[in-house]
């Protein structure tokens, strides 16, 4: 597995894990086969490991700290505050006030039993609470040695810019594949001229890139794409010449569709590191074969080109799920 450097002091698994789905959102959780499956991405190089205080809520960030304990693998850990949930539901509220962000930063230092948070992001951003006092109350956290880095995620470039004049940010994590590109137009450019790295979700956008769903596709109890927009039949059928695009350049290359999205977003800069998520030792090692995988100049631009030429149905989450999306 290579490595790159979200900033010049930072490096990690040119791939991380993406570890919510071994928690919920996609269909009911089996710890012994995630357990497995982290134990193979350690055995296949893979160092980084993203989670969540609110995976769970809070069954994730135990599963990883149990994960630590037991494998002690080469790790750098990303974990993120500031949605608040009760269990079993999916309404949320954004709480990025300076004592929650200390409460959280402690509670989860202790379920993953580690004395440094590697990375810890502002999951959401609450437009009304100032970026520059949730940013104090991080640098803090940083000055006290209990984390290392800052990260945002879904954040503005305009928010980003504030942020990053009051304390340095590692790394910016929001939703980026073949069929969420709005990031393109101010988000990554900011993170280039600042020097920021990007670490992109749902890379196989939520499994869809992967050509293994269409109009037919109905997903089982648990599964939240079930009530996604981009997921309804009349959407997945409009949206499918994407993956049709994917599956010809992959059928060109000798290689999957997960593959080809995967090395398109790799292509996009030595700052960027896809993080995607799965339960299944298959499609882990699919995963990581697909940093082997490189397109040519020509490639990428005719992909480019093929995708954007068409729109994409559906928004990216349900009303509930837009909150804090882009402050």
């Amino acid at each position: 597995m290579h490595r790159r450097y979200l900033t010049p002091n930072f490096s990690v698994s040119a791939l991380g894990l993406g570890c919510m789905g071994m928690s919920e959102f996609y269909g009911p959780r089996d710890d012994v086969r995630s357990m497995a499956v982290l134990d193979r991405a350690a055995d296949l190089g893979v160092t980084f490991f993203d989670t969540a205080d609110t995976y769970g809520p809070f069954h994730n960030e135990e599963l990883l700290g149990q994960f630590l304990r037991t494998r002690k693998p080469q790790a750098e850990i990303a974990t993120k505050f500031g949605i608040v949930r009760n269990p079993g539901e999916y309404r949320r509220e954004i709480d990025n006030s300076p004592a929650y962000v200390r409460r959280a930063c402690e509670a989860s230092l202790k379920r993953l039993g580690v004395e440094q948070i590697d990375l810890y992001y502002v999951h959401r951003i609450n437009p009304a609470q100032p970026i520059e006092e949730v940013m104090h109350a991080l640098s803090d956290l940083v000055a006290e040695g209990k984390i290392a880095h800052i990260g945002l995620c879904e954040v503005s470039a305009p928010t980003l810019r504030r942020a990053h004049a009051v304390h340095p940010v590692t790394a910016v994590q929001t939703e980026y594949s073949l069929w969420t590109r709005e990031v393109e137009t101010e988000v990554l450019p900011a993170c280039t001229e600042l020097g920021i790295g990007f670490v992109p979700y749902s890379p196989l956008g939520r499994g869809f890139l992967t050509g293994a769903f269409d109009k037919e596709t109905t997903f089982g109890e648990g599964d939240f794409r079930a009530n996604l927009p981009r997921f309804s039949a009349d959407n997945m059928a409009s949206n499918i010449g994407i993956v049709d695009r994917v599956r010809h350049l992959a059928a060109n290359k000798d290689c999957t569709p997960a593959q080809i999205a995967l090395a398109w977003l790799l292509s996009k800069g030595r700052h960027i590191v896809p993080i995607p998520g799965t339960k299944r030792l298959k499609y882990l090692e699919e995963n990581i074969a697909g940093t082997d995988i490189t397109l040519t100049p020509n490639e990428i631009a005719a992909l480019d080109r093929a995708v954007a030429a068409q729109d994409v149905a559906g928004a990216r989450y349900t009303t509930e799920g837009m909150k804090g999306l882009n402050a």
